[in-house]
């Protein structure tokens, strides 16, 4: 492993296919569950969520993560099969206009991740780490899509309940070293894995502003660095915002990431991180010295 920042980013994902090299990827956000926080739900109707899906791409998302359940602290689980009826006809409606569409699944179960893999996804974002479903696991084993690793302690309806670590860097890198061992023993490449640390997945204002002063610690794996920080709750407990105020602040913490050398941005606000991405990537594009980490 390179323990070195990536400065473009590669990422192996399903279907022979692999995405870079680019200076960074910006994955657009299409939540298809009627209680989404950011946009009230305005995308559960499927016809509307191919539109925005293709809207999203149009302003430059590089991936879309499609998700059918909602992973906000306190949320309640969804049935599968409800699940699956909400997430799978979008991705077979994106794909039947864009067939070039880089489509992620955000899922915790298995039949889930692996209908729509089957229809032409290429990347699982499993906020669980397999420990919700195991038989996620297999469905990795089976497909090899791009897989997004994210740490989280506890599950939705509990994770945000008094979250304590004694070291949260510490516990964070533990856990990325036990699952990247299961996935590598169960025959997964480690070019198809991207680590999540978790942003507001059981932890506190200052856990979530630990993590993200200390990330480059985390380029010790050698895979790129996923971050999904996009108006979150962060941001109120930081500076009193709610809802869509809250996108300057995501939008200055994205470059400042960047400038680290994270490269993966999981983003509500697609055109507005990427033209700020691209001026970071071109204000720092051959000069000399030291950046970042």
């Amino acid at each position: 492993m390179n323990p070195e920042r990536l400065d473009t980013v590669s990422w192996d994902v399903s279907r022979g296919r692999t995405l870079g090299p680019a200076p960074f990827f910006v994955v657009g956000i299409l939540n298809v569950t009627p209680d989404s926080f950011y946009d009230g739900g305005q995308a559960a109707d499927i016809d509307v969520a191919v539109a925005k899906g293709l809207a999203l791409m149009e302003e430059g998302a590089d991936i879309l993560d499609i998700g059918g359940e909602s992973t906000r602290p306190f949320s309640a689980p969804v049935p599968a099969d409800m699940e699956l009826k909400r997430v799978l006809p979008v991705v077979r409606g994106i794909l039947a206009v864009r067939p070039d569409a880089v489509l992620s699944v955000d899922t915790t179960k298995a039949s889930v991740a692996r209908a729509c893999l089957e229809a032409g996804a290429l990347i699982l974002n499993d906020v669980s780490a397999m420990d919700v479903d195991p038989e996620l696991l297999q469905v990795v084993r089976d497909f090899h899509p791009g897989y997004v690793l994210m740490h989280s302690l506890g599950r939705p309806q509990t994770m945000q309940v008094t979250p304590r670590y004694e070291d949260v860097l510490a516990e964070i890198m533990r856990f990325f070293e036990a699952k990247l061992e299961i996935l590598v023993r169960a025959g997964m490449p480690e070019s198809r894995i991207a680590l999540d640390p978790g942003i507001g997945f059981g932890k506190t204002v200052e856990h979530n502003l630990e993590i993200l002063k200390n990330i480059c610690k985390l380029f010790k794996f050698g895979r790129p660095v996923y971050m999904a920080l996009s108006n979150k709750s962060l941001w109120g407990g930081l500076l009193g915002r709610q809802g869509r105020e809250r996108n300057a602040a995501t939008l200055a913490a994205t470059v400042a990431l960047f400038e680290k050398g994270v490269r993966i941005h999981r983003v509500h606000e697609v055109r507005e991180i990427r033209d700020g991405l691209t001026v970071a990537y071109m204000l720092g594009k051959g000069t000399s010295g030291e950046q970042g980490c």
